[in-house]
């Protein structure tokens, strides 16, 4: 199943295990082809990443989930931390689960990435994943995560700040320390939404609460509380 291929190397306490987009040079493919390299990637302070592990700070053997895909540097920081990293890679799947409206297709979708028992995680990093699923797609994979995560906890998301995008820079995150991020560009998408502070307020209106953090290249980070 698809779900197999694309968390074939997780659920691991420690060690360094690879992921399947990586190749042997350090570069990972994108969905437009082109391999982004880790020359590509830039470091940039992330206020969003430094609350999340803020969260989680002292805790141990704590199980998170990555929708952004596998890659080196997350598995090993977040396994060096004492906790399991799971890999869900969405927008990976879009291609092969086309992105409709029908309930057929979004069952489909979220049992093959989001195939998990209740209060399965600690927390999410969610990543930029969510402005590219249709509307209900959108919505049913909002209402898996609020199930598969315990009360208490926390997810990482982004999105694109602005509002009247025709496309969006699609970018790839890998975790240099619990402050740091090393985020590159890895092609341009068209957005299925785009959204303001009330929008994703609706959004995440079953959850507890909502944090916003205006970055840089005109990105919003979001904590979403559980």
């Amino acid at each position: 199943m698809l779900r197999e291929r694309f968390r074939d190397f997780i659920q691991s306490q420690s060690g360094s295990p690879q992921g399947p987009a990586i190749a042997q040079n350090g570069s990972i493919r994108s969905d437009t082809g082109r391999a982004v390299k880790p020359e590509d990637f830039a470091a940039r302070h992330n206020n969003g990443l430094d609350q999340f592990f803020s969260y989680i700070k002292g805790e141990a053997g704590l199980s998170i989930l990555d929708l952004g895909g596998g890659n080196q540097a997350n598995v090993s920081f977040i396994t060096n931390l004492g906790h399991k990293i799971y890999s869900e890679d969405f927008l990976r799947s879009l291609r092969f689960v086309e992105n409709g409206d029908g309930p057929e297709r979004v069952d489909n979708f979220l049992n093959q990435n989001l195939n998990y028992s209740e209060g399965t995680f600690d927390g999410v990093l969610v990543w930029d994943v969510l402005e590219y699923l249709s509307a209900p797609l959108l919505s049913a994979a909002v209402e898996r995560l609020f199930r598969i995560v315990k009360p208490g906890s926390y997810l990482l998301a982004v999105f694109q700040s602005h509002e009247k995008a025709q496309s969006v820079a699609q970018y790839a995150f890998r975790i240099r320390d619990s402050k740091t991020l090393l985020v590159a560009e890895r092609g341009v998408r068209k957005p299925e939404q785009v959204f303001n502070n009330r929008s994703l307020e609706k959004l995440f209106q079953d959850f507890e609460s909502l944090k916003f953090f205006l970055a840089r290249d005109k990105l919003r980070e979001v904590i979403v509380r559980r």
